[in-house]
């Protein structure tokens, strides 16, 4: 379940919603770095490593995933976004029906049921079914063209150790 938080709770973060994070992987690593939670989406961000000798090929590899990460980061952010505000609603819209306020005497956030909140989920998921699949297709299309991309990069680097050694051998 997405964490929500209010808009006016949202410093920090830029016009696309994505946090902005200190967090940095050490100067030295050679590997890629998964980053703590972004508030918005609920996603890890990763923090790809960049060799120096990245080839055209690897490049093209890296940047597609980057791409891939900073699409399902937004999707995520924006549909966590819309969840919350239309919960926050539903809840608003029963309690009113209901004759209450807000909060109850105590100062607590007053609540629904689980029964009511189940309307709420199932009306939501039924509103943005479209969405998600379209989601899905296009979340299937991108892994498998990064995962075309990884064999392809695999090849290739398979094929750079092998072609040292041709040439070693009929000399």
């Amino acid at each position: 379940m997405p964490t929500c938080l209010h808009p006016s709770r949202m410093g920090g973060w830029d016009s696309n919603l994505r946090k902005v994070s200190g967090f940095q992987p050490p100067r030295k690593s050679c590997h890629d770095w998964i980053g703590p939670p972004d508030k918005p989406s609920n996603l890890r961000p990763v923090h790809f490593y960049v060799p120096e000798n990245e080839s055209p090929l690897e490049q093209k590899l890296r940047k597609l995933r980057q791409e891939t990460q900073e699409w399902n980061q937004q999707f995520w952010a924006n549909q966590n976004l819309t969840f919350c505000r239309e919960k926050e609603e539903f809840i608003h819209s029963r309690l009113k029906a209901k004759g209450l306020e807000l909060r109850t005497r105590s100062g607590q956030k007053a609540t629904l049921d689980a029964e009511e909140m189940a309307d709420f989920y199932k009306e939501f998921l039924s509103k943005n079914f479209q969405k998600h699949m379209y989601y899905n297709r296009d979340w299937y299309r991108r892994n498998f063209a990064i995962t075309f991309f990884m064999g392809k990069v695999a090849l290739e680097r398979l094929w750079n150790k092998l072609r040292p050694q041709q040439g070693k051998s009929s000399a």
